[in-house]
């Protein structure tokens, strides 16, 4: 089945289900849906506690009363036949619940199977990498399309490089380089899910090579996304640090199904400081946390600090901000773009989140199906939501 018949396809009671909802991310995205969501779309919200979904829904009509009527869904992300269910009554399921290697792979197989789209804001490539081996295949046959990653991870990444890629030349080598900083504070559900993934790294590896060997080979073409050494990035004037996130191999997956990245493309993927004690200390801060993670009691003492729904307040969000930029060359051309906005880990990623899923919804997408990245499953329509609800992408310059 392809993403049109999918789009098409038989009436479900609900266009769009908001599964953790109750949560820090969750209510986050509630409160953007609640307040963008086009009159007519059908959607709810879901969880395992009925009694905060009846008090966030409270909330939410409070200030939009057409929520007063917003349909409540129990639901536990451990029980599969809930779950089942819950996929089965929406076109396009989107969670916040994780850490996701423990919480969301029900919910990634009861789409694959009735053929939702699914969603998430995940940054743990264990769990990605897992649900390709496990699902892929079939999504593809029922038509889901199941796309991770759908916030801060990995969408300025990934759409900022299919955005420069488009300013650069079509059918030669591409080199992109993204420089990001933010003043950002992190919640307890962020904490939890890279404490998790960074206590995991024999069980990531392993996922990683079993996707390898089930991922077909690209004829014709290189797309490398590898970890760049440290160094001084004369372009953008800072201290450019490699970060060992999610959003290189996100970028790569899409450069390896879009012929329009050349080929031979190349993404590596920074974190950009100003000053050199302050890259020097940011580095052995890493460190210790990574060390601090391999070990069961520190990594729960970790945890412990922050509380899984809890996060950095209003005010304190309205001060964040990030900017990611790129620096991209081929064919002789040299560009120079970036994208920015407010509160990355949580305003933003509601956002991109809530924006995702109703652009999984409502708007006329290319016909592919199985596990994709946002640049892949949405592109254009996507890109054009975001610069509307006020993320910038930009040339900053192009030589």
């Amino acid at each position: 089945m392809n993403a049109q018949v999918h789009q098409e396809g038989p009436q479900r009671a609900h266009d769009i289900v908001l599964f953790g909802a109750t949560g820090f991310v969750g209510t986050l995205t509630a409160e953007y849906l609640a307040e963008h969501a086009p009159a007519g779309l059908r959607w709810a919200l879901a969880g395992r506690d009925l009694g905060k979904l009846e008090r966030l829904r409270d909330r939410l009509a409070a200030r939009h009363p057409h929520c007063a009527a917003l349909p409540l869904l129990r639901a536990d992300a451990g029980d599969a036949g809930a779950v089942r269910e819950l996929a089965a009554a929406t076109r396009v399921l989107a969670t916040t619940v994780g850490p996701y290697v423990w919480y969301g792979a029900e919910l990634v197989a009861a789409c694959a199977e009735e053929g939702t789209d699914y969603l998430d804001p995940t940054g743990e490539p264990e769990f990605v990498d897992r649900m390709y081996v496990a699902h892929d295949a079939r999504a593809r046959e029922t038509g889901a399309r199941l796309v991770h990653a759908c916030g801060f991870d990995s969408v300025p990444a990934d759409l900022g490089a299919y955005f420069t890629v488009h300013r650069l030349p079509e059918g030669v080598p591409l080199r992109i380089d993204g420089f990001v900083r933010s003043n950002a504070l992190f919640s307890g559900g962020t904490l939890a899910s890279a404490l998790t993934a960074l206590g995991r790294g024999p069980q990531t590896l392993a996922a990683a090579h079993a996707r390898r060997l089930h991922e077909p080979r690209i004829a014709g073409r290189r797309v490398r996304g590898p970890v760049g050494p440290p160094r001084f990035s004369r372009e953008t004037g800072t201290w450019a640090l490699p970060l060992p996130t999610l959003d290189p191999a996100v970028v790569a997956r899409s450069a390896a199904a879009l012929e329009r990245y050349g080929p031979d493309f190349r993404y590596r993927h920074y974190a950009s400081v100003r000053r050199l004690p302050v890259a020097l200390g940011g580095t052995a801060a890493m460190g210790a946390t990574l060390a601090l993670a391999q070990v069961p009691a520190a990594r729960r003492w970790l945890m412990s600090r922050w509380e899984p729904g809890s996060g950095p307040g209003a005010e304190r969000r309205a001060r964040s901000w990030f900017t990611l930029r790129f620096v991209g060359e081929g064919g002789g051309r040299r560009v120079f773009t970036e994208v920015s906005g407010g509160d990355p880990g949580y305003g933003e990623t509601a956002k991109m989140l809530a924006e995702s899923a109703l652009c999984l919804a409502l708007d006329a997408l290319p016909e592919r199906a199985g596990q994709l990245t946002t640049a892949v499953a949405m592109g254009d329509a996507l890109l054009d939501r975001l610069r509307k609800a006020g993320l910038r992408f930009r040339v900053a310059d192009a030589r």
